[in-house]
């Protein structure tokens, strides 16, 4: 899912239980707070409100992580989640399968058990998300169809969080990498990307790994270029500077655009 050497650098030296203790242990974790809580609540209210509906929704470049779906199981009984990584697909499948070594996600579905009116209803949530889920799936940015050899259905509505900006080597490659996500979505079909602006790396454990570092209007111009109609675009400024070593990001952004219904 990413250029070459990049690519290299990830199969062998991404490990998921550095990102996951860098990044969501339930104590320590750098996103766990300020991210999760801007994450989960967009989403909550995106799948929340009824306008976003359907039968299958593809979780695109996850990492190891199942919290973008913790919403998105109440909308959608097909999801399709997908990383490039081996590491991290064998990771999402711990999960599902409750198997040794699978991650704790307990704070995340706490939080969006809380958005629901449903605090005492963690453990319906993780099995509701668990039967949602009916496969994991190789996926890569860079080609054309990233599902390869695999063409998929089309979707209703596709999400990505916190991924688009490590494949794609400039605002070019980002816009065709939409436009690649076009194919996979019905005419009118949803999409969600949720990420970070201006970050030029981040570290998962002690490994340095870069970013394309994406402004607000570039965002912008790339949904539009591709052919999207932008429905919302919400961005929130980093508060909690006291890991900028970990990475440099600055803002906090949420997509919610459409397929057009005829194209």
């Amino acid at each position: 899912m990413v250029h070459d050497n990049e690519q290299e650098r990830y199969i062998n030296e991404f490990d998921p239980k550095d990102y996951y203790e860098t990044y969501y242990n339930p104590t320590s974790g750098a996103l766990i707070g300020e991210w999760t809580n801007f994450a989960l609540k967009n989403l909550h209210g995106l799948f929340s409100t009824g306008n976003i509906v359907g039968d299958t929704l593809i979780d695109f470049g996850a990492g190891p992580s199942i919290l973008n779906l913790l919403s998105a199981c109440e909308v959608f009984k097909n999801i399709i989640t997908s990383d490039f990584l081996e590491q991290n697909r064998a990771q999402l499948n711990r999960w599902l399968k409750k198997e040794p070594g699978a991650f704790d996600w307990t704070p995340a579905v706490k939080l969006v058990c809380e958005l629901e009116g449903n605090s005492d209803n963690c453990e319906k949530k993780e099995e509701k998300l668990r039967k949602a889920v009916k496969r994991v799936l190789q996926c890569d940015a860079l080609k054309k169809n990233p599902y390869e050899p695999i063409v998929l259905e089309p979707a209703d509505c596709l999400l990505s969080c916190l991924c688009l900006e490590v494949p794609c080597l400039n605002a070019a490659a980002y816009c065709n990498t939409l436009k690649n996500f076009m194919d996979l979505l019905k005419p009118g079909g949803h999409i969600i990307i949720q990420s970070v602006l201006n970050c030029t790396f981040y570290y998962s454990g002690n490994t340095r790994f870069s970013c394309l570092a994406m402004t607000k209007e570039e965002i912008e111009t790339a949904f539009k270029e591709a052919g999207y109609e932008i429905k919302r675009m919400d961005v929130v400024p980093r508060e909690d500077r006291s890991r900028m070593d970990l990475a440099d990001y600055d803002s906090l952004f949420c997509v919610h655009a459409r397929k057009p219904a005829t194209v």
